[in-house]
């Protein structure tokens, strides 16, 4: 059974904490306590989370890419798969699974982040690394 796991992206500081403890009222996240992840006492952040919150958080996957870096929705992933382009994409979570999004979300071009885990490697997140997807659109 997997434990999850969170962080927490801060808009105030712009960057990424790990989140300490998480409120929910009715199975929604509500309140997230976040500290720097290297243990600095200074520079945390408590709110609540979600819609026009300051702190946004993000789920991990419980899974890893090909360098062992564990992946969270709202990671930017590079795909390398054996008979196409490099892709960039991010990843999100729906209904309990984690997905690259494709291109077209509504022709259902998303793919499943376990069907293919050795053919991804993350290279930022949407918050601190938005270029990497831009740049892959143009």
């Amino acid at each position: 059974m997997m434990v999850p796991k969170f962080r927490v992206w801060d808009e105030t500081q712009h960057k990424m904490l790990q989140a300490d403890c998480i409120e929910f009222i009715d199975g929604k996240a509500y309140w997230v306590e976040a500290s720097p992840a290297d243990g600095n006492v200074q520079g945390g952040n408590d709110g609540p989370v979600g819609g026009n919150s300051q702190l946004k958080l993000e789920q991990s996957t419980g899974l890893k890419d090909t360098n062992g870096n564990e992946i969270f929705s709202g990671d930017i992933v590079k795909s390398s798969y054996k008979y196409a382009q490099p892709k960039i994409s991010q990843v999100i979570m729906e209904d309990g699974n984690s997905y690259i999004l494709g291109e077209d979300l509504a022709a259902g071009n998303e793919m499943l982040v376990s069907d293919h885990i050795n053919e991804i490697e993350v290279i930022g997140n949407m918050y601190e690394n938005l270029e990497l997807l831009e740049a892959q659109h143009e």
